[in-house]
């Protein structure tokens, strides 16, 4: 092999690593390292329901996704259903997951979540709301994980900056909030 072939090579794999590592440590940011307590008592009855997603910590389960919305309903069994929905923009494709919640908290303000199967493995902490509950800003003990919720895909410029301060006084990254579009055809 040449000495500049072998150089194409050794740069080549260089670039592939450091970009490789480059998405690792994007992935495993964390945006809060000292995610709070929720606070609020969550009323499940004013919860469920339909809510979009305004802007989440991009994720792997939502890579790609807009038009993205969580649909909550309560079951017989007094468990939650879930229902998440998004859509790839320019596949006109739907991505649908199903999953149930049960309640692990006193104040209904903290959730363990299961998509695969009886166990629930996924923490969902509602940490803070609206008073009339047109808005939930959602996360989970790491911090990498954060959604901002609304009842509406339309939220007035007010809205989405209070929601945003209020994730900021909460400890968050708000650099890292992807903002998911709506109504894309």
């Amino acid at each position: 092999m040449t000495s500049r072939k072998h150089g194409v090579i050794v740069a080549g794999v260089a670039a592939l690593t450091t970009a490789s590592l480059l998405t690792l440590l994007r992935a495993s940011r964390v945006g809060n390292p000292q995610v709070p307590e929720p606070a609020l008592p969550v009323d499940l009855n004013r919860y469920v329901g339909l809510w979009y997603e305004l802007a989440r910590y991009d994720n792997g389960f939502e890579r790609g996704l807009d038009n993205v919305t969580a649909e909550y309903r309560v079951r017989s069994d007094g468990l939650l259903e879930v229902i998440n929905q998004g859509w790839r923009h320019g596949r006109r494709r739907r991505r649908i997951s199903h999953g149930k919640a049960r309640v692990v908290a006193e104040q209904n303000n903290k959730l363990k979540v299961s998509f695969f199967g009886p166990f629930y493995v996924g923490d969902y902490w509602i940490l803070d709301r609206a008073d009339d509950y047109e808005w939930a800003i959602v996360g989970e003990p790491s911090g990498r994980y954060l959604w901002l919720l609304t009842r509406s895909p339309d939220v007035a410029g007010g809205t989405r900056a209070r929601l945003i301060r209020r994730a900021q006084a909460l400890g968050y990254d708000t650099s890292l909030l992807r903002f998911t579009a709506h109504h894309l055809s």
